[in-house]
């Protein structure tokens, strides 16, 4: 990685906490994965099951050069939640997601 690689701001919905920047074509290829797995109506994804669902969506090479599907499922994520893409649905437990 460049100093000079383009970086995307990722927010969370939790108030006082700091963004975290990583590089846009790791958000682009999570947030793609990300829309991919999380259904638009019913229960939605637990989300837990999620960092699964990613891996499985990621091709071999962008798995390689990633790092932590974990970390960075949970980092867009956040932001999309914070961006309107995605929601927790209302009084679940464990947390599940819809698309918007």
């Amino acid at each position: 990685m460049t100093n000079n690689e383009d970086k995307v701001e990722c927010r969370t919905p939790t108030p006082g906490r700091q963004p975290t920047r990583i590089a846009r074509w790791k958000f682009d290829a999570v947030r793609k994965a990300i829309l991919k797995a999380v259904p638009k109506s019913g229960e939605g994804v637990k989300f837990m099951d999620l960092p699964g669902l990613v891996q499985a969506k990621l091709d071999a090479d962008t798995l390689s050069e990633l790092g932590s599907v974990g970390w960075y499922t949970t980092t867009v994520k956040l932001e999309l939640e914070v961006r309107g893409e995605i929601r927790r649905v209302d009084d679940r437990s464990p947390q599940r997601l819809v698309r918007k």
